[in-house]
């Protein structure tokens, strides 16, 4: 028995969930689950189905593809574990939550490798038996420090990487490697305070809540595709320190949630948008 989550995007339609969900039937599987979600200033139709059953991939897709509009996109992929390399610099909140939930059960993920541009979180890699890389980028161009992190991370095969604070900025030549499979976490709630010291110019302004953003890396700096926000409150008694260490809990926090997210294909990229189911 196999279980799988079919992933439909289209221009939107009447009938399109009984179209679908006969077809489904016709082929014997069960719903486990069913979401749904509409755009209307788009007029596109998303839907995630969970299926259990004898799956025939190639005929189930060719048989949904014949009952849909055009400008179609289907996905059928199998939900749970997936194989990701991360990239860190010196910070080591998010990589540390990430491997003890990883190591624990907590996340669906197999953490195939890390890789930093400096050793500083080799230790911690060392602790969870994870094979660590450091490609220092002294001395190098950004193109060719990329060209050497591209190497090692191919050699991987990973399904996505994820920037555990890793503080550097990407070109769109890396980017365009891995197209929606390079997922973020930034050190506030976007849009606000982009770019250095962030915790600094929330202090500096007095605010009220600080937060994190997960996204999916694109070409535009820190303007990716959100996955998960979070915030919490705080007041002015607190420091620029004290803000900082809030909002490392909060980082880490939205980062793991939405990589659990993304494990579960339980998220859609159209365009700069998500949906989340």
């Amino acid at each position: 028995m196999q279980r799988k989550v079919l992933i439909t995007d289209c221009a939107d339609a009447p009938g399109l969930i009984t179209k679908i969900t006969s077809v489904c039937f016709a082929h014997g599987l069960n719903i486990i689950k069913n979401s749904e979600f509409v755009d209307n200033a788009q007029g596109r139709f998303f839907m995630r189905t969970e299926l259990e059953g004898m799956i025939d991939d190639q005929r189930l897709l060719a048989d949904i593809d014949n009952v849909l509009p055009e400008q179609r996109h289907l996905k059928l992929v199998t939900k749970g574990t997936k194989r990701i390399v991360v990239m860190v610099t010196k910070e080591a909140h998010c990589l540390g939550d990430l491997l003890m939930k990883a190591y624990y059960g907590g996340l669906d993920v197999d953490i195939a490798a890390i890789i930093g541009n400096y050793s500083s979180l080799k230790p911690l890699a060392d602790k969870f038996d994870i094979p660590f890389h450091e490609v220092s980028h002294e001395g190098l161009t950004r193109h060719e420090h990329e060209q050497q992190m591209l190497k090692l991370i191919d050699s991987y095969q990973p399904d996505y990487l994820v920037l555990a604070k890793f503080m550097r900025v990407l070109t769109p030549e890396f980017v365009e490697q891995y197209p929606n499979k390079i997922i973020n976490i930034h050190h506030s709630f976007l849009p606000a305070f982009v770019g250095a010291a962030p915790y600094r110019q929330a202090w500096e302004r007095g605010v009220k809540i600080i937060g994190a953003t997960a996204h999916f890396v694109n070409n535009c700096l820190d303007e990716g595709p959100i996955i998960k926000q979070d915030v919490i409150p705080v007041d002015h008694t607190y420091s620029a320190e004290e803000l900082a260490k809030c909002g490392r809990d909060v980082e880490k926090s939205v980062l793991s949630k939405a990589l659990q997210l993304v494990m579960q294909e339980d998220v859609i990229v159209y365009g700069n948008k998500t949906v989340v189911f």
